[in-house]
């Protein structure tokens, strides 16, 4: 594979989602790789094995990355099932302070937000209560 200045990053390497800034993504890794490739002294080549090495571990990566992605679609569809079972049910928010009947269920970006009957809306975790 002959890497010069003008190689790009492929089109579809970019659409991971934000990470924190300790972890190292898909994206971050391919620049990495590139950067490494085009910085290389060619009169001492990347040995072949490293070479192998280093597309392994691309490969676990990207592996890792999809596998993320396929277990946050499945937690979600797994609060998506469980919701359907809070309406029409009695909760109490982890304070005690808020409770009622509940009318509807959202799936929001932190997880389940359960609408009471009077339009107060309880965020769905440790310490709530259902009747």
């Amino acid at each position: 594979m002959n890497v010069d200045m003008t190689t790009q990053v492929p089109a579809g390497a970019n659409q991971t989602k934000a990470t924190s800034k300790t972890a190292v993504d898909y994206q971050s890794f391919l620049k990495l790789l590139i950067a490494q490739m085009k910085n290389q002294d060619p009169t001492k080549p990347m040995d072949s094995t490293q070479y192998v090495a280093q597309l392994a571990t691309f490969s676990q990566v990207e592996q890792s990355v999809q596998t993320n992605s396929k277990l946050d679609q499945l937690l979600q569809s797994s609060a998506l099932s469980q919701a359907d079972s809070l309406i029409g049910r009695t909760i109490a928010s982890a304070d005690g302070k808020t409770s009622g009947k509940v009318e509807e269920v959202r799936l929001a970006g932190s997880g389940l937000i359960a609408v009471l009957e009077d339009g107060t809306e309880v965020a769905i975790g440790s310490g709530v209560t259902i009747k």
